[in-house]
């Protein structure tokens, strides 16, 4: 009987029925995802244990998201002229498999210094991919689609506890350094499948041959009358402007996450993992029982209630007496369920309020503004953080009580939006 309920989830239904382009990108993500996902919440505590300070790792956060600045200005041109699919290949290699090596051999901040600056190059493959995945996408799917994308990453939590084993077992930089190697063999692999299943799609056969002729420089020159459709479009404008909120807090949240927990809250390294656990599995319950749920809704007013629980899930961070531990996972919980009612959803506002004949200029465009606004918060938040460990959470809470007052209002618009055009 559990297991008929579960084939018959519309997640699990999709799943089974994806087709073209979005099945390659999906079946593949979890080769991604679990490496990832097994290494990051460890990579500030592996600074620290090989000498990093909190303001240097807050200055390689600004550095490499001034880098991906660089690159998110040329990824829509390169996108266009080169074509979606080998676009993602050959960028994603530079971008992910390359750092990989370097962080399993690193040794001090020049090695860390050289890997962001290779990796900020991902800005560019993260526009192709994101095209690859909506592009000839029914956009019905797309929470769908994004849900089971943010599954495929949270299955490494339940690998959490092996990685947790082999800390108390081998210590941190060991275990680290087996990660990264363990995240290029499996990243690696996931860009050579994908790119075997996936094909170019119409959109970007349109583009290529549009921009056959052109320069890159004059491709981007282009972007200026698409800077004035963004502009002239307010749904797009209050989507970039959630964009840039959740960019800064995830920033903050992935840089010093581990360096609050390991430092003022007292809490192991080794017992990080079981936390990680606890949110996913919370996740993982909120994608299965609340998402599909949503999926019809108008995406913004769902994101107030996300915002409002991150709200209460920082504040109780922040509150808590070193080696609470009850008190460390419900805030963990709530979390949990709080992300995925406004990263998918933001997610799927992304892929809706662009315009998609210029999807991926567009989104260039979006994504410049939005590493512009969060570059220099990874430095602030060092800074901050090396006077009270609690601040870059203060400043996320602030940052949230904004996300949660625009999305309330960009949802009122779009209630009021058919009366108001009834108005002669």
């Amino acid at each position: 009987m559990v297991t008929s309920s579960l084939i018959a989830h519309p997640l699990i239904v999709t799943l089974r029925t994806l087709r073209g382009n979005v099945r390659g990108v999906v079946l593949t993500e979890p080769l991604w995802g679990i490496p990832y996902n097994l290494y990051a919440p460890y990579v500030s505590v592996y600074m620290l244990a090989l000498g990093l300070t909190d303001s240097q790792i807050g200055l390689l956060a600004s550095i490499g998201l001034t880098c991906q600045i660089f690159w998110t200005m040329l990824s829509g041109a390169i996108t266009d002229k080169f074509g979606r699919k080998r676009t993602t290949l050959v960028t994603d290699i530079i971008a992910w498999s390359i750092p990989c090596l370097i962080w399993a051999v690193a040794q001090d901040f020049r090695a860390f210094l050289l890997a962001a600056v290779i990796n900020s190059t991902w800005r560019v493959t993260h526009n192709s991919w994101l095209c690859l995945l909506v592009e000839d996408t029914d956009p019905k799917l797309l929470v769908d689609v994004y849900s089971l994308i943010y599954i495929s990453g949270l299955l490494a939590a339940f690998f959490s506890p092996l990685t947790s084993l082999l800390i108390a077992t081998f210590s941190l930089v060991p275990t680290m350094r087996g990660l990264y190697l363990l995240a290029f063999v499996m990243m690696t692999a996931k860009f050579l499948i994908m790119n075997a299943m996936v094909v170019e799609p119409a959109q970007g056969v349109a583009r290529m041959e549009a921009t056959r002729h052109q320069s890159l420089f004059t491709i981007m020159r282009g972007s200026k009358g698409v800077l004035r459709q963004i502009l002239a479009a307010p749904e797009t404008l209050v989507t970039g402007g959630l964009m840039v909120i959740v960019s800064i807090a995830t920033t903050i949240n992935t840089t010093f996450w581990g360096v609050m927990v390991t430092e003022k809250l007292q809490v192991l390294p080794q017992y990080l993992s079981l936390f990680y656990v606890a949110r996913a599995v919370t996740m993982l319950s909120f994608y299965f029982l609340v998402m599909p749920r949503l999926r019809s809704l108008d995406a913004r007013r769902p994101m107030v209630f996300g915002f409002v629980g991150l709200i209460l899930s920082w504040t109780l961070l922040i509150s808590i007496p070193p080696q609470s531990y009850g008190l460390l996972l419900l805030a963990v919980v709530l979390e949990g369920c709080s992300v995925p009612a406004t990263n998918t959803l933001l997610d799927k506002l992304v892929a809706t309020t662009v315009a998609p004949e210029e999807r991926a200029r567009i989104m260039a465009i979006l994504y410049l503004a939005v590493l512009v606004c969060t570059s220099p918060f990874g430095w602030i938040a060092g800074q901050v953080s090396e006077i009270n460990r609690s601040l870059p959470f203060v400043l996320n809470i602030g940052l949230f009580m904004l996300g949660a007052a625009l999305a309330y209002v960009a949802s009122r618009r779009a209630a009021l939006a058919p009366a108001e055009e009834l108005v002669p």
